[in-house]
């Protein structure tokens, strides 16, 4: 079965391995309030375990918005990542406050010794958008200020964030990209330029990256609603909301497109924020929010894990998850 709780939806997901355990944190917020688009302004961060992906048990809630009144992060907690160093959990999520309505967003961080008891590290953001490189918040450009999701990882001995962020380049409909931040520590960041270029979407949310065989792959989503003017008027475009993906040989880009077919994709978007991550039979697989049935009603739950197929020339693809009802 997928991993759906009945009080509550869930959608966008991220992971953390400890031992052979599975942790999954998600967002979530309560079916109480009964139109789904609701759920953005309300939602906290949930979190579970399991052995194989499939069979979850739920956990106390990992981080809540913040009670205080002036709080950059009082009135919503979003999308992050986990990763670990030197015995200690780092929890990088995105904030939004109640006075700002939520139209700015902003990074924050929390640790844990457990995966499990989270706190604030800080009463402060910890990455700070840089105007020198992408937009901050103007209305007549774009209807929010982008700066979330961050993904946080190790490679050469510092530590790099890929964010969801807009371009101060480009137009409007099109200065998606993902960007950057470095840091040797995983307190202290410095925001650099993006690693993509703008130009096809609006944002890229959510984003990963995954090293498999021998290409780094870049995970994103999209919905259709934001491709960008020029893309749409790109003969062949299918009308895909979901996940889509950039390949390189570097971590650090160039990225190419290979295909402009998502990855796991549909007119509907009945699976969104999918996650690449390694199995416990050593497999690749997806696991993604299952967000709408085909009669467009809403379900917020989390997939089961889906198989990836990787091909010789780079192109991954999904099989059939036929255990997933």
């Amino acid at each position: 079965m997928t991993y759906r709780l009945d009080d509550k939806w869930v959608w966008d997901c991220w992971f953390a391995r400890d031992g052979s355990g599975y942790h999954i944190f998600f967002l979530q917020a309560p079916r109480a309030l009964g139109d789904p688009n609701l759920r953005h302004r309300h939602a906290v961060i949930g979190h579970a375990v399991s052995q194989d992906l499939i069979n979850w048990q739920t956990l106390p809630d990992a981080l809540e918005p913040s009670r205080e009144k002036d709080a950059w992060d009082n009135l919503a907690t979003w999308t992050g990542s986990v990763i670990r160093h030197d015995g200690t959990w780092f929890m990088f999520y995105t904030g939004i406050n109640r006075e700002e309505t939520g139209l700015i967003q902003r990074i924050g961080l929390a640790t844990s010794d457990d995966l499990i008891v989270w706190e604030r590290f800080s009463d402060d953001p910890v990455i700070h958008i840089d105007p020198c490189w992408y937009e901050e918040l103007d209305i007549d450009m774009w209807h929010e200020q982008v700066w979330r999701d961050p993904w946080v990882f190790q490679h050469g001995g510092s530590f790099h964030a890929l964010i969801t962020a807009r371009s101060i380049q480009g137009h409007r409909s099109a200065r998606g990209v993902i960007g950057y931040a470095s840091s040797p520590d995983l307190y202290n960041w410095s925001v650099q330029a993006p690693i993509t270029e703008p130009g096809e979407f609006g944002n890229l949310e959510v984003p990963q990256i995954v090293h498999m065989g021998n290409y780094w792959y870049l995970i994103f989503s999209v919905e259709y609603s934001k491709f960008s003017k020029s893309r749409l008027e790109r003969e062949g475009i299918k009308p895909q909301t979901g996940t889509h993906y950039l390949i390189s040989k570097n971590p650090f880009g160039p990225y190419t497109f290979l295909t402009d077919n998502f990855l796991s994709g549909d007119e509907m978007g009945t699976k969104y924020s999918g996650k690449i991550i390694l199995g416990p039979k050593d497999d690749w697989v997806l696991m993604a929010s299952n967000l709408f049935l085909d009669n467009n009603l809403f379900l917020g739950e989390i997939s089961n894990p889906i198989p990836i197929i990787q091909r010789l020339d780079g192109a991954i693809i999904l099989q059939s998850d036929l255990r997933e009802k």
